[in-house]
């Protein structure tokens, strides 16, 4: 394969999944991150918990980590993984009214891990 080249087609264009089947599982890590941004009204009420319905950063938190495991049902073409490790934090900035949001998820499998 050059660089360039789309993994999960065939020389003919037709989609494929990847057969990893020979590859030794090894340790595996990806992270991201996202900046929201919201109204100053909106990050004050979200940090001192005035939402009516819950902890706005629990309830995230366990929405990615849900979407993670449930990732390969979420991407065509994704393998089904065994992750050893998600983490999803939150740390909101008072002052550009935003909140950086990243999360850590990690594998010991053939493949890596797709955000």
């Amino acid at each position: 394969m050059t660089t360039g080249e789309l993994t999960h087609m065939d020389s003919e264009g037709r989609l494929r999944m990847v057969d990893v089947s020979e590859k030794a599982p090894t340790w595996r890590e990806a992270r991201a991150e996202a900046l929201v941004s919201l109204a100053e009204e909106t990050l004050k009420r979200i940090c001192s918990g005035d939402i009516s319905k819950g902890n706005v950063f629990e309830a995230a938190r366990l929405a990615g980590i849900m979407a993670a495991k449930k990732t390969w049902e979420l991407i065509p073409l994704c393998h089904q993984l065994q992750l050893t490790g998600i983490e999803v934090d939150f740390s909101p900035d008072p002052a550009k009214n935003e909140i950086r949001i990243t999360a850590r998820v990690k594998t010991n499998d053939r493949t890596g891990v797709e955000m």
